[in-house]
C-alpha cells in the first residue's frame, strides 16, 4: 500500500497546517525539461539541498508528488536538536573518535544553518531557543548522566545537568528524576521554516514542480550520462539526481527501500490555554523529551498552547482514539492539565534505519553500477531531521560541486537492512517495540 494513501486522514486535523498561510503554489510538470540536477521531494532536505546548489550556479528541479511540506518536514514535533538519531558512540564505533566529532560538529553547523537561512531569507519559523532531555527514574537517570559526562568530555557538549532537587524549577511534572538542558537545540512550526525554504528556493531561480510523483528513475546508460526522471505528465533530464523522498519515494529506488522503515509517530495540541499556566509548565520555553525508547516530546507554542507527541507506530495504522489517548499521556506529564481540550490531532511517517544513523550517499555506494554514480540520497534522519536535513543538503550540493570529503564521511558508516523482507519486517518491529515499551514500564 501507497504511504501517500495511508497517511492522509493524518493530515486532516494538523496545527501546522491550520496556523500557517500557503502563499505561493507550484504548477504540476508537463512536457520535457532539462536541468544540471534533479531533486525528489521537497520536504526540508531537498529544499535545502535546492538552496545550495542555486548558489553554486546549478539549474535545479525539484518534485514533489504532492505539496510542499507533505511528508515529516511539515508534520513532525518541531524540535529542532544537535546531534543524531544515534548515540555517537555507534558513529564511533565504526568510524573512530574523529571522524565521529566531526560528524558531531556538523550537527552543530546544522543549527547555526537555521538561524542563517531564516535571517538570509527573512523567515518566520516561531523559533524558540533550548532543549532539555528528561529521565524518568534512576536508572535512566543514571543513563542521561553518563551520557552527559562522554558528550562533554569528548565532544564538547556545553549542556547543564540538571539534578533531582533542580527539576521542578525546569518543568512543573511530578514525571521526571533528572535532566540535561541543551542550550543550542530548540522548537519551531516546521511547516513556516519548510514553507520560507521554498519561497526562497524559486527567488533563486529554482523550479519547483508539485503534485508531480516521481513514477520511474532511469539511470544514464554509461558512467556520467544523464538521468531521467518520469512523472505522469512529464520527463526531467538531469545531469545529477537527488533522492530526497526518504519513506515516500515509492518504488523508484528499491536498493534504498530496506535500509530505512516507516514509522507513524503522532501529535495533538491542546486548545489555547492562559498564558501564566503555560509559561508555568515549562519556565525556560524549551522543547522536551524524554529518554525511554518509546519516547514521549512535548513543548509549548506561541499562542500558549501546549503541542504534545508520542505513541510511535512501526504499523502503518492509525492508533484508534488517537486524541483521547494522547490526550491521556499528556495529562500523565501534566496533571494540571486534566480536562484540557485537544484542538488538533495528526501524524506522519519519519524515516529510520536499523542503527538510527543518517544513511547519505549514491546509489553506485550500494552496488547500483557506476551508472549511477551521479545519483545521490539522503535518508535515515531517525526523529533528528528538523536541524540535519540542512546540513545534508549542505554536503550533497558540496559533493556535486566537486567535494565530497564530507559526504563520503557519512557514506561510511554501515547500514544493515530491516530483516524480514517487504513482508515480515514491519509486524517484526511491532513485536520489537511491544518489547522496548514493557522495557520503559518496568
Amino acid at each position: 500500500m501507497s504511504l501517500f494513501t495511508a497517511d492522509q486522514p493524518l493530515t486532516t486535523h494538523s496545527y501546522y497546517a491550520a496556523t500557517v498561510q500557503r502563499e505561493q503554489r507550484f504548477a504540476r510538470l508537463d512536457g520535457r525539461v532539462e536541468c544540471d540536477v534533479a531533486i525528489v521531494g521537497a520536504g526540508l532536505a531537498g529544499l535545502s539541498a535546492a538552496i545550495e546548489l542555486a548558489d553554486r550556479g546549478f539549474a535545479v528541479v525539484v518534485l514533489e508528488a504532492r505539496e510542499v511540506g507533505y511528508g515529516a518536514s511539515g508534520r513532525n514535533g518541531g524540535e529542532a536538536l544537535t546531534g543524531l538519531g544515534c548515540d555517537m558512540s555507534v558513529i564511533e564505533a565504526q568510524l573512530g573518535r574523529g571522524d565521529a566529532r566531526g560528524i558531531w560538529d556538523m550537527t552543530l553547523e546544522a543549527m547555526a544553518l537555521i538561524h542563517e537561512r531564516c535571517q538570509r531569507f527573512a523567515i518566520d519559523c516561531d523559533w524558540r531557543q533550548g532543549f532539555l532531555s528528561l529521565a524518568v527514574g534512576e536508572r535512566k537517570a543514571r543513563a542521561l548522566a553518563q551520557w552527559y559526562e562522554t558528550m562533554r568530555r569528548d565532544y564538547g557538549f556545553e549542556g547543564t545537568p540538571i539534578a533531582p532537587h533542580e527539576v521542578t524549577q525546569w518543568i512543573a511534572s511530578p514525571r521526571f528524576h533528572s535532566g540535561v538542558h541543551d542550550p543550542l537545540s530548540g522548537h519551531m512550526h516546521p511547516l513556516k521554516y519548510c514553507l520560507g525554504l521554498a519561497r526562497a528556493a524559486a527567488s533563486l531561480g529554482v523550479r519547483i514542480f508539485e503534485n508531480s510523483l516521481v513514477t520511474t528513475l532511469a539511470p544514464g546508460a554509461t558512467a556520467g550520462a544523464r538521468a531521467s526522471l518520469r512523472t505522469a505528465q512529464g520527463e526531467v533530464v538531469a545531469r545529477h539526481v537527488l533522492l530526497a523522498g526518504n519513506v515516500y519515494l515509492e518504488g523508484i529506488a528499491p536498493l534504498l527501500e530496506k535500509r530505512i522503515m516507516p514509522v507513524g509517530t503522532y501529535i495533538v495540541t491542546s486548545k489555547p490555554l492562559a498564558a501564566d499556566l503555560v509559561r508555568s509548565l515549562i519556565p525556560s520555553q524549551s522543547a522536551v523529551c524524554d529518554t525511554n525508547f518509546a519516547l514521549d516530546y512535548f513543548r509549548t507554542t506561541p499562542d500558549h498552547r501546549v503541542l504534545y507527541g508520542g505513541r510511535v507506530s512501526y504499523s502503518t495504522r492509525t492508533p484508534r482514539n488517537l486524541g483521547r489517548s494522547m490526550q491521556a499521556r499528556m495529562v500523565r506529564t501534566f496533571p494540571q492539565l486534566a480536562g484540557t481540550a485537544i484542538e488538533h490531532a495528526w501524524g506522519g511517517f519519519v524515516d529510520i534505519s536499523m542503527n538510527r544513523a543518517p544513511d547519505f550517499g549514491r546509489l553506485s555506494d550500494l552496488g547500483a553500477g557506476p551508472a549511477c554514480a551521479n545519483v545521490y540520497y539522503l535518508q535515515g534522519f531517525s526523529g533528528h531531521g528538523l536541524a540535519l536535513t540542512g546540513l545534508a543538503g549542505k554536503v550533497v550540493a558540496e559533493a556535486i560541486s566537486g567535494d565530497a570529503k564530507r559526504l563520503d564521511i557519512f557514506s561510511r558508516i554501515r547500514h544493515r537492512a530491516f530483516p524480514g523482507g517487504r513482508l515480515l519486517r514491519m509486524p517484526a518491529l511491532v513485536l520489537g517495540m511491544a518489547y522496548f515499551r514493557l522495557k520503559d514500564l518496568l
